[in-house]
């Protein structure tokens, strides 16, 4: 049986401690001066695939936990680019980057979880490596949904947990160190796909060894 406790999930031989926004917060700390140099190869194609999609598409584009920037310079320069991260210490790398880009219209500090911008207001919501990494995925995701015009884009870039083979022991592994690094090991695809005003158009593995997923979706009008 299991129990939480405090914030603790009591599991035999197992406890694992809840991810929240002040674990985020430390993990992004320690990660950011080291970030671009640590995760820049493993992220690369992911990157790249998000990146492809939306320079097919026109207007107003918000990425969400842009972090240390790495996308910014790859988007198409007809784009109108706005992106937020809940870490200064990531935004400060990020900016640094673009300060030459006119298309980047701005880069604040926001918790993903609750957008300051209007319903319907992004044609474009791009979110990459992000959805196991905040305290409440599924909070995130509705908040997406939210900011995007009917008829418009999200694309979601992420590793999607599974309840067989190798990769769920690699995860169950991880749980316990969660907390430290700033990342959820499980969450799956279900819990998106189960939205009703997104309707998925695409979804392709993408490297390294198929571990990460890119999901696009269409906002349905009604």
């Amino acid at each position: 049986m299991r129990q939480k406790i405090g914030g603790l999930v009591d599991n035999p031989g197992q406890i694992v401690r809840k991810l929240d926004d002040a674990a985020v917060l430390a993990a992004y700390a320690r990660w950011a001066p080291v970030y671009d140099m640590f995760f820049r190869i493993p992220l690369y194609w992911g990157r790249r695939a998000a990146v492809r999609h939306v320079n097919e598409l026109d207007g107003h584009v918000l990425e969400a936990g842009v972090g240390t920037g790495m996308s910014l310079p790859l988007y198409k320069d007809r784009l109108k680019i706005t992106g937020i991260d809940i870490s200064e210490e990531m935004l400060k790398k990020a900016r640094k980057k673009v300060s030459h880009r006119p298309n980047i219209d701005d880069l604040q500090v926001m918790d993903a979880g609750r957008l300051s911008y209007p319903d319907n207001h992004f044609d474009v919501v791009v979110a990459m490596y992000v959805i196991t990494v905040v305290p409440d995925p599924d909070k995130v995701v509705q908040e997406l949904e939210r900011v995007t015009k009917p008829g418009g884009t999200v694309i979601l870039v992420n590793h999607f947990s599974t309840d067989t083979g190798p990769w769920s022991v690699f995860e169950q592994g991880l749980k316990k160190f969660g907390h430290r690094l700033g990342w959820n090991p499980e969450f799956p695809r279900s819990r998106i796909l189960g939205r009703t005003r997104l309707q998925l158009e695409i979804e392709e593995s993408v490297p390294p060894l198929r571990l990460f997923t890119l999901l696009k979706f269409r906002k349905r009008s009604s």
